[in-house]
């Protein structure tokens, strides 16, 4: 398979990505969730839907240690390639597995951080790419939102954090959600694709078994009102948020 090649973080990180309409590649969510998730040094960390591997590999550039799970065996093989490839695989260990089998493969409130960027769409819903590779990551078609919150509160310790970029239009879905499975959001940042536009994604940190208590912070543009790219996105592009 062909494979594109992205340069992320001043040409620091080399990502192996699948062709375009083959696969998901690295888009400004992927940046910006990386870009949002701050663990600390001591933290374990999961990705879930690591895909390609390129938040996994951006949090790792930064000192971390980080797994990564995708039910996609071709993905998970060029995350591993990835890894290799940018000297970080010693701090990355990526599997291939379905999310929904999560107490089969780890032990309950196993990590101190769970990053995630779930599928755009419903499952079933919208129109479906002709690939089944990004299909999967866009339209959901092994897992629900519900499944991903659910196993989330089950890999969490007590007051773990949750980091997770989602499409605008499903954000209540997914607050109904952490509230059910009584994980706390604490933080919130809307991203727009400029002044005056609707938010098209937002970035949301939730603490499992917390208290309630939601800060509302500044929003992300992605251009100013001249149809420039913002420092603050230029900046999580060449930092992924260091």
């Amino acid at each position: 398979m062909n494979k594109g090649l992205e340069d992320l973080l001043r040409g620091e990180l080399k990502i192996k990505q699948p062709p375009e309409n083959e696969g998901p590649r690295v888009n400004l969510d992927t940046i910006l969730l990386a870009h949002f998730t701050r663990p600390k040094k001591s933290e374990r960390v999961l990705e879930i839907g690591c895909a390609h591997g390129a938040v996994s590999l951006i949090l790792a550039k930064r000192g971390h240690t980080v797994e990564g799970v995708d039910i996609q065996a071709h993905l998970i093989e060029m995350a591993a390639e990835n890894a290799v490839e940018n000297g970080l695989e010693d701090k990355t260990k990526f599997y291939t597995a379905d999310i929904r089998d999560h107490r089969k493969i780890w032990e309950a409130q196993s990590f101190d951080r769970v990053t995630v960027n779930p599928p755009y769409f419903e499952k079933k819903s919208g129109s479906l790419s002709p690939s089944t590779a990004l299909a999967t990551a866009l339209n959901g078609l092994n897992c629900t939102l519900e499944d991903l919150v659910q196993a989330c509160r089950y890999l969490l310790k007590n007051k773990g954090y949750l980091d997770i970029v989602i499409h605008a239009g499903r954000v209540g879905e997914l607050l109904a959600l952490l509230d059910k499975y009584n994980i706390a959001p604490k933080k919130l940042r809307s991203v727009h694709p400029k002044p005056g536009a609707e938010a098209s994604v937002v970035l949301i940190e939730a603490v499992r078994a917390s208290k309630h208590g939601l800060k509302i912070i500044a929003p992300l543009f992605v251009l100013d009102e001249d149809g420039k790219e913002t420092p603050q996105l230029l900046e999580a592009y060449r930092t992924g948020g260091e």
